[in-house]
């Protein structure tokens, strides 16, 4: 969609949504739709290749408005939480299908969603000691508590441990490693503090770190509970927008579960109705999943596959272009869309924004490329601009 094209578009939705309020006394109140019953009007899976624009809009009226009073916005979620869990290939124990015991849902942000594990793991760990030892005070067992993640994850995971009020101890990485976590480092750590009186209990591992895009070596660090990244920095949703998924919706219900009378409804125990507000710390929900379902069919599984690669190769090319030049050095492996490299003065020119980080204690720059627009004449574009600061 061109710009030409964009302007008109949002015209057209401008209409669309003066339309609604303009004939909303005409519209019921309540639902006219049973539980369930968005599933069976779309696709189980995300469109290969990308749908019309107008069939999406026609089908804001056909799928979602009949249940518009709430139901749409909780159905389409789970359905969108499955199309793109079948993208990933995760496992089937994520998807929540019609019958599963796990499933997805859509956080704010990667933070909540670390907060929202560490809290529902802590609960679980406490459960599962009191059950083997009822007259333990819940007090000593919680003081007790460690969890753990690598010293390159973001640092909402240490914030995490913070608000939930447990220890959290980093795990090390070395440069010759990768900046990865080692299964039998982990396994180290845990036994050394097992061995102290402590209760290991969570461990955050990170595909995809900040400072340099590192895969901690996930298939030595034990079973996955839960897993979380945020279509909103590179699978075009805008803000907000961060994907969690788990193997056991029962671990989030039961640490968040709260059923007032003012929140009851009728179809809660019917088994046919996801209640994510016992899955999130706010009570409140937007209808995130709105954009995601506009995405995935404007774009189609494909074109999201083009645009990711597209930007992998453009990754590629400013790294040819660093290694060219001996002024330059490239500090970790370049990784999907990020681009590691040092050189000082590069933010005084106000043309080019780039993070900073430290690898192995040296100050290093990001190269991240995810923007929707980005091309290969903004890349050298770039480079000419980082060069023109080096001399």
């Amino acid at each position: 969609m061109d710009a030409t094209e964009f302007r008109r578009r949002g015209k057209e939705m401008v209409d669309l949504i003066a339309d609604y309020l303009e004939n909303i006394e005409q519209r019921p109140v309540y639902p006219d739709v049973e539980p369930g019953y968005l599933r069976s009007l779309i696709p189980e899976e995300a469109p290969e290749e990308p749908d019309t624009y107008e069939d999406v809009v026609k089908d804001i009226e056909r799928v979602i408005m009949p249940g518009a009073a709430s139901p749409a916005c909780t159905e389409l979620e789970t359905v969108m939480m499955d199309w793109l869990g079948k993208m990933l290939k995760l496992p089937e124990d994520f998807i929540a299908g019609t019958h599963g015991q796990g499933g997805g849902v859509i956080q704010g942000t990667a933070s909540e969603a670390t907060l929202v594990a560490l809290l529902a793991a802590r609960s679980r760990a406490v459960r599962m000691i009191l059950a083997s030892d009822p007259q333990r005070p819940e007090t000593d067992i919680t003081s007790k508590l460690v969890a753990y993640s690598s010293d390159q994850a973001h640092c909402s995971v240490e914030r995490a441990g913070m608000i939930a009020g447990v220890r959290m101890k980093k795990i090390p990485t070395e440069q010759s490693d990768k900046y990865a976590v080692q299964g039998e480092t982990l396994r180290r750590m845990i036994q050394e503090d097992k061995a102290a009186g402590l209760i290991p209990f969570y461990f955050c591992a990170t595909l995809g770190t900040t400072p340099s895009c590192a895969f901690d070596h996930i298939t030595e660090l034990g079973p996955i509970y839960s897993f979380n990244f945020n279509p909103h920095k590179w699978l075009l949703v805008n803000f907000d927008c961060s994907t969690m998924w788990v193997r056991k919706r029962s671990d989030l219900i039961g640490a968040f579960k709260m059923d007032p009378l003012y929140l009851k409804h009728d179809h809660q125990e019917s088994g046919l109705v996801t209640d994510y507000r016992h899955w999130q710390i706010p009570l409140g929900r937007r209808f995130r999943s709105l954009k995601m379902w506009f995405v995935f069919r404007m774009y189609g599984l494909k074109g999201l596959q083009d645009y990711i690669r597209k930007h992998v190769e453009l990754a590629k090319e400013f790294e040819s272009l660093v290694r060219a030049d001996q002024r330059f050095e490239i500090s970790a492996d370049v990784v999907l869309g990020l681009v590691c490299f040092r050189l000082k003065r590069i933010n005084n020119g106000r043309k080019i924004h780039l993070v900073p980080c430290q690898l192995s204690g040296q100050f290093v720059l990001r190269f991240a490329i995810c923007a929707r627009t980005t091309e290969s004449r903004h890349v050298r574009e770039a480079w000419r601009l980082i060069t023109q600061l080096a001399k």
